[in-house]
């Protein structure tokens, strides 16, 4: 008897075995900051942006977070979709002139206010044409699509690729651009390994300390006002060329969106890599660094409280803050020059060189011997920062002979 030949439809059932073994995978806890930083956002609800190059993960990244969250998925892709897609569709009635014309919702609209939660993935962002992204606008902010309005448990997201490397891209519009915090969404050769293999990593919902609530949100309002109130040129600046207004950049209403970011960062007990990914996403490199910064030295002791007793001064072990707080030492005993005071700031910046790293005092050291009157003797302590001023002079004086090339 010929042997017996499978038929097509068993030969597919076997093939669909095999598929169901490769997508047979499973997830492990792991660090990985972007996830972090994207999870984190979401949970802030605000909306995202993803950018990254074709292929790099961010569809797969959506879809993994969908399923840790347990928030059903609904994916539109936004280029091949016409602008009433999301502004609505007119519907005459019976009455147009009595009872208007309203507008009808697409259908994953009415889904997703049945449902009452999910994660809405707006894809291809950058190759929606101006029109489309024009009317995403009310989508974004609002969250409203016709006569909808959907519910707080929906999240958005959404992704785009650069536009050098998008099929017919266009730059995204700057009022559509300000309404998202961006992440840069870049691939790790280890996880991908990792993941091919059948493991990858899983997105944590942020544990937010019930306990920190109050302080995180006075923490965030403090520090956003605070810098604001410093840099008021960055209140609002939007940028000069056409691609930087893509992307992140400050104004009131992505201050807003930074000062929420900060306070769940704070109440999450969060990385700074994390809040430095969200921070810059949101108003931008340039202003976000600039805020971290500020972040640092929210903290740092009051130089009035350190002058008052030296002797038990507790100064920061990081050498950029050491340094901050000793420039300011010196400007308060610039700002009301008295010899207790003047030699106070002497005691401490000896007790800076006895606790860290000697080149911290030369420059407040520098600025502090010219502050000095001719009837104020010179303290004792002085004699302890010699080594470290020596040191800096010789440096001084190498520099100059390899400049001069002698």
């Amino acid at each position: 008897m010929p042997p017996h030949t499978p038929s097509p439809a068993a030969r597919l059932a076997v093939a669909g075995d095999l598929l169901a073994l490769l997508r047979d995978t499973t997830t492990e806890p792991r660090p990985d900051t972007q996830l972090e930083a994207l999870t984190l956002a979401v949970a802030a609800d605000l909306p995202v942006l993803l950018w990254g190059e074709p292929g790099i993960g961010k569809t797969a990244a959506l879809t993994q977070l969908a399923t840790a969250l347990d928030l059903p998925l609904t994916t539109v892709i936004a280029s091949v979709h016409e602008p009433s897609d999301f502004s609505g569709l007119p519907v005459v009635g019976d009455d147009p002139a009595g009872q208007g014309i309203p507008m009808a919702p697409p259908d994953w609209a009415v889904r997703l206010v049945r449902a009452g939660r999910g994660l809405l993935f707006l894809d291809e962002l950058s190759t929606a044409p101006p029109a489309v992204q024009a009317a995403l606008l009310r989508l974004v902010l609002e969250r409203r699509i016709g006569a909808l309005r959907l519910p707080p448990g929906v999240r958005i997201v959404a992704a785009a690729n650069p536009r050098a490397s998008a099929a017919d891209g266009w730059e995204l519009s700057p009022p559509l651009a300000n309404r998202f915090v961006h992440l840069q969404w870049t691939h790790d050769p280890e996880v991908v390994v990792r993941g091919l293999g059948g493991t990858w990593p899983h997105a944590i919902l942020p544990r937010l300390d019930p306990a920190r609530l109050h302080g995180a949100v006075e923490f965030a309002r403090r520090a956003v006002c605070r810098f604001l109130t410093a840099r008021p040129p960055l209140v609002h600046r939007l940028p000069s060329g056409e691609t930087r207004r893509g992307g992140p950049w400050p104004s009131p209403r992505s201050w807003e969106m930074t000062l929420h970011l900060i306070a769940f960062a704070t109440a999450a007990g969060s990385s700074r890599d994390v809040l430095s990914l969200l921070v810059r996403g949101t108003v931008g490199d340039g202003p976000g660094l600039e805020l971290l910064a500020s972040l640092d030295r929210m903290d740092l002791p009051d130089p009035e409280a350190l002058l008052a007793d030296p002797a038990r001064a507790e100064l920061p072990e990081r050498g950029d803050l050491r340094q901050a707080v000793l420039d300011a030492v010196v400007a308060a005993v610039r700002a009301r020059p008295e010899k207790s005071r003047w030699d106070a700031a002497w005691a401490l910046l000896a007790r800076a060189v006895d606790t860290g790293t000697p080149d911290v005092v030369v420059v407040p050291a520098t600025t502090l011997a010219t502050l000095r009157r001719a009837d104020w003797d010179v303290p004792a302590t002085i004699d302890r920062l010699a080594p470290a001023m020596e040191l800096s002079r010789r440096a001084d004086r190498a520099a100059v002979a390899a400049g001069t090339g002698r």
